[in-house]
Protein backbone atom coordinates (compact mmCIF):
# COMPACT_ATOMS: atom_id res chain seq x y z
CA UNK A 1 0.00 0.00 0.00
CA UNK A 2 1.03 3.64 0.78
CA UNK A 3 1.42 6.71 -1.80
CA UNK A 4 1.98 6.62 -5.01
CA UNK A 5 1.69 8.74 -8.01
CA UNK A 6 2.25 9.03 -11.51
CA UNK A 7 5.99 7.99 -11.42
CA UNK A 8 6.61 9.36 -8.16
CA UNK A 9 6.97 7.02 -5.20
CA UNK A 10 7.16 8.60 -1.42
CA UNK A 11 10.73 8.77 -0.58
CA UNK A 12 12.41 6.55 1.35
CA UNK A 13 14.20 8.82 4.46
CA UNK A 14 18.04 9.02 5.07
CA UNK A 15 18.92 9.13 8.47
CA UNK A 16 18.34 12.93 10.05
CA UNK A 17 16.76 14.30 13.03
CA UNK A 18 15.36 11.08 15.08
CA UNK A 19 17.21 10.27 18.52
CA UNK A 20 18.12 6.70 19.25
CA UNK A 21 20.53 3.93 18.63
CA UNK A 22 18.90 1.77 16.21
CA UNK A 23 17.65 -1.09 17.46
CA UNK A 24 16.35 -4.70 16.48
CA UNK A 25 16.42 -5.18 13.19
CA UNK A 26 18.42 -2.65 12.25
CA UNK A 27 22.68 -2.83 12.08
CA UNK A 28 23.40 0.78 11.08
CA UNK A 29 24.24 3.12 13.75
CA UNK A 30 22.05 6.03 14.26
CA UNK A 31 23.71 9.48 13.86
CA UNK A 32 20.90 11.89 14.53
CA UNK A 33 20.95 14.43 17.19
CA UNK A 34 18.90 14.12 20.40
CA UNK A 35 15.59 16.14 20.05
CA UNK A 36 14.59 18.71 22.62
CA UNK A 37 13.87 17.39 25.88
CA UNK A 38 10.82 18.74 26.22
CA UNK A 39 7.85 21.10 23.82
CA UNK A 40 8.15 24.17 23.27
CA UNK A 41 6.70 26.78 26.13
CA UNK A 42 4.27 28.13 23.67
CA UNK A 43 2.25 24.76 22.89
CA UNK A 44 -0.57 22.62 24.68
CA UNK A 45 0.54 21.77 27.83
CA UNK A 46 -1.61 18.89 27.84
CA UNK A 47 1.12 17.12 25.70
CA UNK A 48 3.00 14.77 28.20
CA UNK A 49 6.43 14.41 27.84
CA UNK A 50 6.17 10.98 29.08
CA UNK A 51 9.66 9.16 27.93
CA UNK A 52 11.31 11.71 30.53
CA UNK A 53 8.90 11.67 33.16
CA UNK A 54 6.91 8.29 33.53
CA UNK A 55 4.13 7.89 35.95
CA UNK A 56 5.55 5.56 38.47
CA UNK A 57 3.66 2.04 38.71
CA UNK A 58 2.68 0.75 42.32
CA UNK A 59 5.49 -0.08 44.51
CA UNK A 60 3.79 -3.13 46.49
CA UNK A 61 1.40 -5.80 45.18
CA UNK A 62 -2.24 -4.79 45.11
CA UNK A 63 -4.40 -6.54 47.67
CA UNK A 64 -5.03 -9.94 45.77
CA UNK A 65 -2.17 -9.38 42.84
CA UNK A 66 -0.09 -12.64 41.87
CA UNK A 67 3.64 -11.58 42.48
CA UNK A 68 5.67 -12.08 39.63
CA UNK A 69 9.65 -12.80 40.30
CA UNK A 70 12.25 -10.74 37.52
CA UNK A 71 14.76 -13.85 39.06
CA UNK A 72 12.75 -16.86 37.50
CA UNK A 73 13.02 -17.17 33.83
CA UNK A 74 9.72 -17.53 32.73
CA UNK A 75 7.31 -17.35 35.87
CA UNK A 76 5.12 -14.61 34.36
CA UNK A 77 4.40 -17.23 31.49
CA UNK A 78 3.96 -19.70 33.88
CA UNK A 79 1.42 -17.86 36.46
CA UNK A 80 -0.53 -16.72 33.66
CA UNK A 81 -1.39 -20.20 32.56
CA UNK A 82 -2.08 -21.24 36.26
CA UNK A 83 -4.06 -18.67 37.07
CA UNK A 84 -7.74 -17.87 36.11
CA UNK A 85 -8.88 -14.94 33.99
CA UNK A 86 -9.22 -11.62 35.30
CA UNK A 87 -6.30 -12.06 37.53
CA UNK A 88 -3.91 -8.86 38.56
CA UNK A 89 -0.04 -9.43 38.13
CA UNK A 90 2.83 -7.67 39.64
CA UNK A 91 6.19 -8.03 38.28
CA UNK A 92 8.69 -7.04 40.75
CA UNK A 93 11.15 -4.32 40.06
CA UNK A 94 14.08 -5.69 37.43
CA UNK A 95 14.54 -7.91 34.34
CA UNK A 96 12.06 -10.28 33.39
CA UNK A 97 12.28 -12.77 30.79
CA UNK A 98 10.56 -15.65 28.69
CA UNK A 99 12.20 -18.74 27.94
CA UNK A 100 14.71 -18.64 25.07
CA UNK A 101 12.60 -20.27 22.53
CA UNK A 102 11.67 -17.52 19.86
CA UNK A 103 7.90 -17.89 20.15
CA UNK A 104 7.31 -18.14 23.75
CA UNK A 105 4.92 -15.11 24.77
CA UNK A 106 2.54 -14.36 27.28
CA UNK A 107 -0.84 -15.35 26.61
CA UNK A 108 -3.08 -13.32 28.66
CA UNK A 109 -6.67 -14.60 29.47
CA UNK A 110 -9.56 -12.33 29.42
CA UNK A 111 -9.79 -9.24 31.78
CA UNK A 112 -6.05 -9.98 32.94
CA UNK A 113 -4.41 -6.78 34.12
CA UNK A 114 -0.09 -6.61 34.29
CA UNK A 115 1.06 -3.81 36.48
CA UNK A 116 4.67 -3.09 36.77
CA UNK A 117 6.53 -1.89 39.90
CA UNK A 118 8.40 1.14 39.44
CA UNK A 119 11.84 -0.38 37.43
CA UNK A 120 10.01 -3.66 36.01
CA UNK A 121 10.98 -4.20 32.42
CA UNK A 122 10.08 -7.22 30.26
CA UNK A 123 13.00 -8.00 28.27
CA UNK A 124 12.83 -9.93 24.71
CA UNK A 125 16.64 -9.96 24.73
CA UNK A 126 16.47 -9.77 21.19
CA UNK A 127 15.57 -13.82 21.22
CA UNK A 128 11.72 -13.68 21.84
CA UNK A 129 9.73 -12.92 18.82
CA UNK A 130 6.31 -11.40 21.06
CA UNK A 131 5.88 -10.19 24.38
CA UNK A 132 1.90 -10.36 24.60
CA UNK A 133 -0.36 -12.17 22.05
CA UNK A 134 -3.51 -14.17 21.83
CA UNK A 135 -7.00 -13.34 21.17
CA UNK A 136 -8.10 -12.89 25.26
CA UNK A 137 -10.71 -9.09 24.94
CA UNK A 138 -10.04 -6.72 27.69
CA UNK A 139 -6.43 -7.03 28.97
CA UNK A 140 -4.73 -4.39 30.54
CA UNK A 141 -1.20 -3.35 30.48
CA UNK A 142 0.32 -0.53 32.54
CA UNK A 143 3.52 1.02 34.07
CA UNK A 144 5.70 -1.86 32.34
CA UNK A 145 8.56 -1.13 30.32
CA UNK A 146 8.66 -3.88 26.98
CA UNK A 147 11.56 -3.85 24.78
CA UNK A 148 14.43 -5.80 23.21
CA UNK A 149 11.52 -8.18 21.32
CA UNK A 150 12.50 -8.76 17.51
CA UNK A 151 8.82 -8.91 16.01
CA UNK A 152 8.80 -9.05 12.04
CA UNK A 153 8.06 -6.79 10.00
CA UNK A 154 4.52 -5.80 10.09
CA UNK A 155 3.73 -7.98 13.18
CA UNK A 156 3.79 -6.08 16.84
CA UNK A 157 5.32 -6.93 20.15
CA UNK A 158 2.32 -6.10 22.41
CA UNK A 159 -1.13 -7.14 21.07
CA UNK A 160 0.11 -9.05 18.69
CA UNK A 161 -3.14 -10.62 17.67
CA UNK A 162 -5.16 -7.02 17.77
CA UNK A 163 -7.22 -8.31 20.49
CA UNK A 164 -9.99 -6.10 21.02
CA UNK A 165 -10.29 -3.84 24.01
CA UNK A 166 -6.83 -3.69 25.45
CA UNK A 167 -5.79 -0.95 27.40
CA UNK A 168 -2.10 0.26 27.84
CA UNK A 169 -1.14 3.03 29.98
CA UNK A 170 2.08 4.39 31.21
CA UNK A 171 4.25 1.78 29.43
CA UNK A 172 7.54 1.93 27.76
CA UNK A 173 7.68 0.00 24.51
CA UNK A 174 10.86 0.48 23.19
CA UNK A 175 13.66 -0.41 21.01
CA UNK A 176 12.00 -3.47 19.65
CA UNK A 177 11.96 -4.58 15.58
CA UNK A 178 8.72 -4.29 13.76
CA UNK A 179 5.55 -2.62 15.50
CA UNK A 180 5.71 -1.67 19.23
CA UNK A 181 2.30 -2.73 19.89
CA UNK A 182 -0.34 -3.69 17.61
CA UNK A 183 -4.41 -2.24 18.03
CA UNK A 184 -7.56 -4.11 18.19
CA UNK A 185 -11.17 -2.69 18.42
CA UNK A 186 -11.91 -0.04 21.68
CA UNK A 187 -8.62 -0.16 22.21
CA UNK A 188 -7.23 2.44 24.40
CA UNK A 189 -3.89 3.89 24.31
CA UNK A 190 -2.74 6.29 26.90
CA UNK A 191 0.28 8.36 28.14
CA UNK A 192 2.63 5.52 26.94
CA UNK A 193 6.67 5.94 25.23
CA UNK A 194 6.48 4.38 22.12
CA UNK A 195 10.15 4.81 21.00
CA UNK A 196 12.71 4.33 18.74
CA UNK A 197 10.74 0.94 17.96
CA UNK A 198 12.00 -0.85 14.10
CA UNK A 199 8.96 -0.38 11.93
CA UNK A 200 6.54 1.56 13.92
CA UNK A 201 5.74 2.60 17.17
CA UNK A 202 2.15 1.26 16.79
CA UNK A 203 0.41 -0.50 13.62
CA UNK A 204 -3.55 -0.36 13.91
CA UNK A 205 -3.98 -3.19 11.92
CA UNK A 206 -6.43 -6.45 12.31
CA UNK A 207 -6.10 -8.91 9.52
CA UNK A 208 -9.34 -10.22 10.04
CA UNK A 209 -11.67 -6.70 10.24
CA UNK A 210 -11.64 -3.33 10.90
CA UNK A 211 -11.34 -1.58 14.30
CA UNK A 212 -13.42 0.61 16.02
CA UNK A 213 -13.75 2.41 19.06
CA UNK A 214 -9.84 3.36 19.18
CA UNK A 215 -8.20 6.19 21.76
CA UNK A 216 -4.82 7.00 21.35
CA UNK A 217 -4.15 9.90 23.90
CA UNK A 218 -1.64 11.45 25.53
CA UNK A 219 1.31 9.32 24.24
CA UNK A 220 4.95 10.16 23.20
CA UNK A 221 5.64 8.50 19.91
CA UNK A 222 9.57 9.23 18.95
CA UNK A 223 12.10 8.15 17.16
CA UNK A 224 10.12 4.92 15.55
CA UNK A 225 11.14 3.35 12.25
CA UNK A 226 15.31 2.79 13.43
CA UNK A 227 15.15 -0.30 10.88
CA UNK A 228 14.18 2.74 7.45
CA UNK A 229 12.08 0.17 5.98
CA UNK A 230 11.07 2.50 3.02
CA UNK A 231 14.65 1.99 2.34
CA UNK A 232 14.79 -1.48 2.14
CA UNK A 233 11.55 -1.61 0.56
CA UNK A 234 10.94 0.86 -1.79
CA UNK A 235 7.49 2.76 -1.87
CA UNK A 236 6.01 0.07 0.60
CA UNK A 237 4.01 2.77 2.33
CA UNK A 238 5.19 0.69 5.90
CA UNK A 239 6.24 2.68 8.72
CA UNK A 240 5.59 5.63 10.59
CA UNK A 241 5.34 6.85 14.47
CA UNK A 242 1.68 5.36 14.28
CA UNK A 243 -0.13 3.49 10.74
CA UNK A 244 -3.79 3.06 10.98
CA UNK A 245 -5.74 0.38 8.26
CA UNK A 246 -9.81 0.13 8.24
CA UNK A 247 -9.49 2.33 11.55
CA UNK A 248 -13.81 3.26 11.54
CA UNK A 249 -14.03 5.52 14.19
CA UNK A 250 -10.50 6.86 16.08
CA UNK A 251 -9.88 9.71 18.36
CA UNK A 252 -5.85 11.06 18.32
CA UNK A 253 -5.65 13.57 21.38
CA UNK A 254 -2.86 15.18 22.97
CA UNK A 255 0.47 13.18 21.76
CA UNK A 256 3.41 14.03 20.99
CA UNK A 257 4.77 12.93 17.28
CA UNK A 258 8.27 13.77 16.98
CA UNK A 259 11.24 12.88 15.60
CA UNK A 260 10.19 9.66 13.41
CA UNK A 261 11.89 8.57 10.74
CA UNK A 262 9.02 9.32 7.65
CA UNK A 263 5.62 10.16 8.57
CA UNK A 264 4.27 10.98 12.11
CA UNK A 265 0.53 9.57 11.99
CA UNK A 266 0.05 7.83 8.21
CA UNK A 267 -3.87 6.89 8.12
CA UNK A 268 -4.06 4.65 4.87
CA UNK A 269 -6.66 2.74 3.20
CA UNK A 270 -10.43 2.75 3.98
CA UNK A 271 -10.43 4.62 7.32
CA UNK A 272 -13.25 6.90 8.62
CA UNK A 273 -14.19 9.21 11.73
CA UNK A 274 -11.22 9.89 12.97
CA UNK A 275 -10.52 13.40 15.39
CA UNK A 276 -7.12 13.95 15.32
CA UNK A 277 -7.09 16.91 17.69
CA UNK A 278 -4.65 18.73 20.28
CA UNK A 279 -1.39 17.26 19.25
CA UNK A 280 2.27 17.83 18.44
CA UNK A 281 3.75 16.73 15.27
CA UNK A 282 6.87 18.60 14.80
CA UNK A 283 10.56 17.53 13.35
CA UNK A 284 9.39 14.10 11.88
CA UNK A 285 11.86 13.33 8.81
CA UNK A 286 8.80 13.38 6.35
CA UNK A 287 5.17 14.29 6.29
CA UNK A 288 3.36 15.18 10.33
CA UNK A 289 -0.02 13.35 8.68
CA UNK A 290 -1.11 11.76 5.85
CA UNK A 291 -4.52 10.97 5.85
CA UNK A 292 -5.11 8.40 2.37
CA UNK A 293 -7.90 6.59 0.45
CA UNK A 294 -9.73 7.25 3.16
CA UNK A 295 -13.14 9.50 4.87
CA UNK A 296 -14.36 11.66 7.19
CA UNK A 297 -12.15 13.60 9.90
CA UNK A 298 -11.95 17.02 11.74
CA UNK A 299 -8.43 17.71 12.22
CA UNK A 300 -8.11 20.75 14.50
CA UNK A 301 -5.72 22.45 17.10
CA UNK A 302 -2.89 20.97 16.11
CA UNK A 303 1.14 22.29 16.29
CA UNK A 304 2.72 21.49 13.31
CA UNK A 305 5.80 22.50 13.09
CA UNK A 306 9.60 21.81 11.57
CA UNK A 307 8.04 18.77 9.62
CA UNK A 308 9.10 17.02 6.32
CA UNK A 309 12.48 18.54 6.21
CA UNK A 310 14.16 15.62 5.02
CA UNK A 311 11.88 13.95 2.63
CA UNK A 312 10.67 17.97 0.78
CA UNK A 313 14.40 18.34 0.37
CA UNK A 314 15.48 15.04 -1.09
CA UNK A 315 12.37 15.94 -3.66
CA UNK A 316 13.78 19.63 -3.77
CA UNK A 317 17.38 18.36 -4.39
CA UNK A 318 16.24 16.23 -7.61
CA UNK A 319 14.62 19.19 -9.10
CA UNK A 320 10.78 17.50 -8.72
CA UNK A 321 7.95 20.07 -8.80
CA UNK A 322 5.82 17.93 -6.89
CA UNK A 323 4.36 19.32 -3.78
CA UNK A 324 5.42 17.12 -1.34
CA UNK A 325 3.08 18.07 1.80
CA UNK A 326 3.45 18.34 5.38
CA UNK A 327 -0.29 17.42 5.59
CA UNK A 328 -0.90 15.24 2.97
CA UNK A 329 -4.88 14.44 2.01
CA UNK A 330 -4.48 11.98 -0.48
CA UNK A 331 -7.51 10.35 -2.25
CA UNK A 332 -9.87 11.15 0.99
CA UNK A 333 -12.41 13.23 1.69
CA UNK A 334 -15.85 13.34 3.23
CA UNK A 335 -18.25 11.19 2.22
CA UNK A 336 -22.27 11.62 3.90
CA UNK A 337 -22.75 7.87 2.89
CA UNK A 338 -20.06 7.06 5.45
CA UNK A 339 -21.26 6.68 8.78
CA UNK A 340 -19.47 9.06 10.89
CA UNK A 341 -19.41 12.23 13.10
CA UNK A 342 -18.80 14.09 10.23
CA UNK A 343 -19.59 14.56 6.51
CA UNK A 344 -16.40 16.50 5.52
CA UNK A 345 -12.82 16.89 6.51
CA UNK A 346 -12.38 19.76 8.35
CA UNK A 347 -9.03 21.13 8.95
CA UNK A 348 -9.05 23.44 10.99
CA UNK A 349 -7.76 26.17 14.06
CA UNK A 350 -4.23 24.37 13.49
CA UNK A 351 -0.68 26.17 13.38
CA UNK A 352 1.50 25.62 10.87
CA UNK A 353 5.36 27.05 11.18
CA UNK A 354 7.94 25.99 9.23
CA UNK A 355 7.07 22.59 7.48
CA UNK A 356 8.50 21.92 4.40
CA UNK A 357 5.21 22.98 2.16
CA UNK A 358 1.82 23.28 4.09
CA UNK A 359 -1.34 21.17 2.88
CA UNK A 360 -1.83 19.21 -0.07
CA UNK A 361 -4.91 17.79 -1.36
CA UNK A 362 -4.34 15.10 -4.06
CA UNK A 363 -5.82 12.37 -5.98
CA UNK A 364 -4.06 9.99 -8.60
CA UNK A 365 -6.17 9.66 -11.64
CA UNK A 366 -4.75 6.34 -12.32
CA UNK A 367 -5.85 5.61 -8.95
CA UNK A 368 -9.05 3.11 -8.20
CA UNK A 369 -10.77 -0.38 -7.60
CA UNK A 370 -9.64 -2.93 -9.66
CA UNK A 371 -7.27 -0.40 -11.56
CA UNK A 372 -3.33 -2.04 -11.74
CA UNK A 373 -2.48 1.57 -10.26
CA UNK A 374 -4.20 0.95 -7.01
CA UNK A 375 -1.62 0.68 -4.86
CA UNK A 376 -3.52 -0.42 -1.86
CA UNK A 377 -4.26 -4.29 -3.53
CA UNK A 378 -7.61 -5.27 -3.73
CA UNK A 379 -8.80 -2.91 -1.88
CA UNK A 380 -11.90 -1.35 -2.89
CA UNK A 381 -13.78 2.35 -1.60
CA UNK A 382 -16.52 2.17 1.38
CA UNK A 383 -19.38 2.25 -1.54
CA UNK A 384 -18.54 -1.00 -3.68
CA UNK A 385 -18.90 -4.04 -1.60
CA UNK A 386 -17.00 -5.92 -5.02
CA UNK A 387 -13.81 -4.81 -6.55
CA UNK A 388 -14.04 -6.56 -9.76
CA UNK A 389 -17.46 -4.61 -10.66
CA UNK A 390 -15.46 -1.74 -11.29
CA UNK A 391 -14.75 -2.34 -15.19
CA UNK A 392 -16.02 -1.66 -18.26
CA UNK A 393 -18.92 -0.87 -19.40
CA UNK A 394 -20.36 -0.55 -15.55
CA UNK A 395 -17.54 2.08 -14.39
CA UNK A 396 -18.14 4.43 -16.98
CA UNK A 397 -21.40 5.56 -15.67
CA UNK A 398 -23.03 6.50 -12.11
CA UNK A 399 -22.96 5.35 -9.73
CA UNK A 400 -19.78 3.17 -10.58
CA UNK A 401 -18.05 6.37 -12.44
CA UNK A 402 -18.22 8.37 -9.03
CA UNK A 403 -18.00 5.40 -6.07
CA UNK A 404 -14.98 3.09 -7.24
CA UNK A 405 -12.72 6.16 -6.77
CA UNK A 406 -11.57 7.25 -3.23
CA UNK A 407 -12.05 11.53 -3.98
CA UNK A 408 -10.81 14.09 -2.44
CA UNK A 409 -14.05 15.96 -1.79
CA UNK A 410 -15.31 18.05 0.85
CA UNK A 411 -12.25 19.24 2.23
CA UNK A 412 -13.00 22.59 4.35
CA UNK A 413 -9.83 23.91 5.71
CA UNK A 414 -9.87 27.45 7.62
CA UNK A 415 -8.60 29.25 10.40
CA UNK A 416 -5.35 27.97 10.57
CA UNK A 417 -2.37 29.97 11.06
CA UNK A 418 0.77 29.13 8.52
CA UNK A 419 4.04 30.54 9.29
CA UNK A 420 7.28 30.39 6.80
CA UNK A 421 10.14 31.62 7.38
CA UNK A 422 12.43 30.06 4.73
CA UNK A 423 15.81 30.80 6.41
CA UNK A 424 15.05 28.74 9.14
CA UNK A 425 14.33 25.91 6.49
CA UNK A 426 17.73 26.95 4.72
CA UNK A 427 15.31 26.74 1.34
CA UNK A 428 15.15 28.75 -1.30
CA UNK A 429 12.40 27.02 -3.71
CA UNK A 430 10.06 24.15 -3.56
CA UNK A 431 9.10 24.56 0.04
CA UNK A 432 6.06 27.05 0.50
CA UNK A 433 3.43 25.77 -1.45
CA UNK A 434 -0.24 24.78 -0.72
CA UNK A 435 -1.60 22.67 -3.26
CA UNK A 436 -5.43 20.93 -4.34
CA UNK A 437 -3.98 18.91 -7.62
CA UNK A 438 -4.57 15.78 -9.87
CA UNK A 439 -2.02 14.07 -12.60
CA UNK A 440 -2.81 13.80 -16.15
CA UNK A 441 -5.02 10.55 -16.43
CA UNK A 442 -3.06 7.67 -18.67
CA UNK A 443 -3.58 3.96 -17.07
CA UNK A 444 -5.04 1.55 -17.22
CA UNK A 445 -5.95 1.55 -21.30
CA UNK A 446 -9.47 1.28 -20.51
CA UNK A 447 -9.97 3.97 -17.49
CA UNK A 448 -12.99 6.46 -17.83
CA UNK A 449 -10.87 8.95 -15.95
CA UNK A 450 -8.37 9.78 -18.73
CA UNK A 451 -6.92 13.54 -19.51
CA UNK A 452 -7.90 16.12 -17.20
CA UNK A 453 -11.21 14.97 -15.64
CA UNK A 454 -9.83 14.34 -12.31
CA UNK A 455 -7.54 17.23 -12.72
CA UNK A 456 -10.74 19.65 -13.21
CA UNK A 457 -12.80 18.12 -10.60
CA UNK A 458 -10.56 17.73 -7.70
CA UNK A 459 -9.82 21.83 -8.11
CA UNK A 460 -12.96 23.00 -9.04
CA UNK A 461 -16.07 20.68 -8.78
CA UNK A 462 -15.79 18.83 -5.62
CA UNK A 463 -16.02 21.18 -2.81
CA UNK A 464 -12.38 21.67 -1.85
CA UNK A 465 -11.81 25.14 -0.32
CA UNK A 466 -9.71 26.96 1.85
CA UNK A 467 -11.16 30.35 3.67
CA UNK A 468 -10.31 32.54 6.48
CA UNK A 469 -6.93 31.32 7.43
CA UNK A 470 -3.59 33.66 8.37
CA UNK A 471 -1.10 33.45 6.12
CA UNK A 472 2.62 34.60 7.12
CA UNK A 473 5.76 34.21 4.77
CA UNK A 474 6.06 33.91 1.19
CA UNK A 475 3.34 31.77 0.38
CA UNK A 476 2.88 30.07 -3.22
CA UNK A 477 -0.21 27.88 -4.24
CA UNK A 478 -0.46 24.92 -6.64
CA UNK A 479 -3.52 24.43 -8.34
CA UNK A 480 -4.99 21.21 -11.02
CA UNK A 481 -1.37 20.47 -11.40
CA UNK A 482 2.18 20.39 -10.68
CA UNK A 483 3.14 23.27 -13.43
CA UNK A 484 0.31 25.99 -12.53
CA UNK A 485 2.18 27.67 -9.87
CA UNK A 486 -0.05 30.65 -8.17
CA UNK A 487 0.63 33.94 -6.16
CA UNK A 488 -1.96 34.96 -3.76
CA UNK A 489 -3.83 37.23 -5.96
CA UNK A 490 -4.18 33.91 -8.84
CA UNK A 491 -4.94 31.78 -5.81
CA UNK A 492 -7.79 33.69 -4.52
CA UNK A 493 -9.36 34.88 -8.36
CA UNK A 494 -11.19 33.37 -10.71
CA UNK A 495 -11.20 30.64 -11.79
CA UNK A 496 -9.74 29.31 -8.31
CA UNK A 497 -11.69 31.87 -5.98
CA UNK A 498 -9.87 30.02 -2.48
CA UNK A 499 -9.22 31.51 0.12
CA UNK A 500 -12.19 34.07 0.48
CA UNK A 501 -11.34 36.45 3.62
CA UNK A 502 -7.80 35.33 4.34
CA UNK A 503 -4.78 37.48 5.16
CA UNK A 504 -1.27 37.44 3.76
CA UNK A 505 0.91 38.68 5.91
CA UNK A 506 4.90 39.61 5.43
CA UNK A 507 7.46 37.82 3.78
CA UNK A 508 8.97 35.65 7.11
CA UNK A 509 12.53 35.10 5.92
CA UNK A 510 11.78 35.90 2.18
Amino acid sequence: MGIKWRHWVWPAAPLALAMLAATGCDSTPDTRPEPAAEPPTSVNRSVARVCAKPAAGPAKAPAGAVTVDPAVVGDLAAKTKSSPPKTTFWLRPGRHRLDPDRYAQIIPKRGNRYLGAPGAVFDGRKTNRYAFGGAADDVTIRHLTVQGFVAPPDEGVVNHDSADGWVIEHAKIQKNSGAGLMAGARQKVRANCLRANGQYGMNAYKGDGRISGLVVEGNEIVGNNTGDWERRRKGCGCTGGIKFWAVNGADVRGNWVHDNRGTGLWADTNNNDFRIEGNVLEANDGAALIYETSYNAVIRKNLIRRNNWVEGRKYADRDDNFPLATVYLSESGGEPRVRARTDKIEVYRNVLENNWNGITLWENADRFCNSPANTSSGDCTLLVKKTGSCKRPAITTAPLYGDCRWKTQRVDIHDNRFVLDKSVLKCSVKCDRMAVLANYGTYPDWSPYKGERVAEAITRKQRNRWHGNVYVGPWKFVAHDPSRVLDSGQWQGPPYEQDKGSTFGPQAGG
